[in-house]
């Protein structure tokens, strides 16, 4: 697929017009390769992560702090592209800093890789620095390949890119995942850096097809900000290295001291963003209006990502205690799993598209908010499918492998009327002063539902349980239908954004 590049006549300027990549400009395949190898080695430590965690032979930790710390890392990852995005535009410009990140990346799961506990954390925390910085800045450059939002192959660019993310994500688990589990957890690990090694070396030989602008920084900060900004930085750096000195030196350092602090940011920060936009004087009343809807959809997708997320971690450490992980006898890794919905992804997106084009024709394509709330009450379901095989291993015999996979495909097609929509909405709505930030908004909902997960597991909540699961299910449907409910309210908030 990547290498597929053809002679066409594109608008003259654009970045690599002698050749294109499936009629799109050169450059996307640099950037497609780089994303599908930057997700192959963050998707196969993801899928590692919590087995190595509870593993006797990785840090044989219990299931409720090895999901606390899986969640909050994810929800680090996600917090992390707001600050990705704002040094993109003001300190490095986008092409620097992807190159800079996957440099940081590779190095994060090159420590991952190394033998010792002491430093698996550091590890995780250079990666989730290095998946921020990357996240908003890769997605800018794929924009800037094209002449104005009006090019009519900008859809098609950014859905060529966003096969690239699937690919990835559906091969690693099958890669890193057999090896970390059958072979090596390190040696995993060290697969990952490769993974990420093959995609920086992809980029910078193909740079050279990008646009100009993506080595611009947009808006560079002057001489003033950037030392106000040094300062600030060390002072913070400053407090955090004396107050965790002194906890250590006292001897009362526990993994907590680091969790509680960073799954309360992960909810606190959201919350505080949020209100600074709504708060904003400049907003005219149509913005304000709509910040007051967009509200709802951002908590509703908080709710949505809590769940969704967990298949990751809660369903995959069932999976690995309490599933019978076979086809037609043959057993398979339990990191096998995460492979499922990107592979569901690919397979069910262009159906979707194809039955909302088909409805929009008749006009009876659902609403915004449907699709919204459809995704909530789906993604609750997922969960009550999920008590199934919770009762059969509380019954003492291994739940079915298909039971697992059934849940991960309800999910998906919640995903599918949730997210893309999300998306699609935030554009929509963001307030002319805020709308190159509102995207990293909506990945902040991703953070809170994590860091929500994050504070549960560490209150010694087992997401295991069958009552447990079955009130965030409840939680899910419950918020599915009051969206649906005040829809006709949402929808005068929203004005004439559809």
């Amino acid at each position: 697929m990547a290498s597929s590049l053809t002679k066409d006549s594109v608008t003259p300027g654009t970045p690599g017009s002698e050749k294109t990549f499936f009629g799109h400009p050169r450059g996307l395949a640099t950037l497609f390769m780089t994303e599908m190898w930057e997700r192959f080695s963050y998707y196969g430590m993801r899928a590692l992560l919590p087995l190595y965690l509870v593993a006797p032979g990785g840090l044989h930790l219990s299931a409720a702090t090895a999901t606390a710390i899986y969640s909050v890392y994810v929800s680090l990852v996600y917090l992390l592209a707001m600050p990705g995005g704002w040094f993109g535009d003001r300190v490095w410009g986008p092409r620097k800093t992807v190159a800079v990140a996957g440099g940081v990346i590779m190095l994060g799961h090159l420590t991952l890789a190394l033998p010792s506990s002491g430093t698996f954390y550091a590890g995780l925390g250079l990666v989730a620095i290095g998946s921020g910085l990357l996240k908003a800045n890769i997605s800018t450059m794929v924009g800037h390949l094209y002449e104005g939002r009006d090019d009519a192959r900008r859809d098609g660019g950014f859905t060529v890119f966003y096969m690239g993310i699937n690919l990835g994500a559906f091969a690693a688990p099958l890669v890193i995942g057999t090896v970390g589990e059958n072979v090596s957890w390190h040696l995993g690990f060290a697969l990952a850096a490769l993974g990420m090694a093959l995609g920086l070396a992809q980029f910078l030989l193909g740079s050279r097809h990008l646009a100009d602008r993506s080595s611009v920084v947009p808006t560079p900060l002057s001489a003033e900000e950037k030392s106000s900004t040094l300062r600030k930085a060390a002072i913070w750096a400053g407090i955090a290295l004396v107050f965790y000195a002194i906890v250590g030196f006292s001897g009362h350092y526990t993994l907590n001291w680091l969790l509680v602090p960073l799954t309360l940011l992960g909810v606190i920060i959201p919350v505080m963003v949020l209100t600074r936009i709504k708060r904003d004087r400049d907003l005219d009343r149509t913005e304000q209006s709509s910040m007051s809807a967009y509200i709802w959809f951002f908590v509703a997708a908080a709710v949505f990502w809590m769940i969704y997320d967990q298949g990751g971690s809660t369903l995959s450490i069932f999976a690995d205690s309490s599933a019978e992980n076979t086809v037609l006898g043959w057993e398979f890794p339990v990191s096998w799993y995460q492979s499922v919905n990107p592979v569901l992804i690919m397979a069910l997106a262009p159906v979707f598209a194809w039955i909302w084009l088909a409805l929009n024709r008749r006009g009876k394509e659902p609403s915004t908010i449907v699709k919204f709330a459809s995704g909530l009450l789906l993604v609750g379901a997922s969960f009550f499918l999920f008590l199934a095989p919770l009762s059969i291993a509380e019954g003492g015999h291994k739940a079915a492998a298909l039971w697992l996979v059934a849940i991960y495909f309800v999910q998906t097609v919640g995903e599918l009327l949730l997210s893309p929509v999300g998306l699609s909405v935030t554009t929509k709505m963001a307030p002319a002063k805020y709308a190159s930030q509102m995207m990293g908004v909506w990945f902040l909902a991703v953070t809170a539902g994590d860091a929500t997960t994050g504070l549960l597991s560490i209150a010694g909540v087992d997401l295991n349980k069958t009552g447990v699961v079955a009130l965030e299910a409840t939680l899910a449907v419950a918020a599915g239908v009051a969206v649906w409910m005040y829809r006709k309210k949402v929808k005068v908030l929203m004005g004439a954004v559809r």
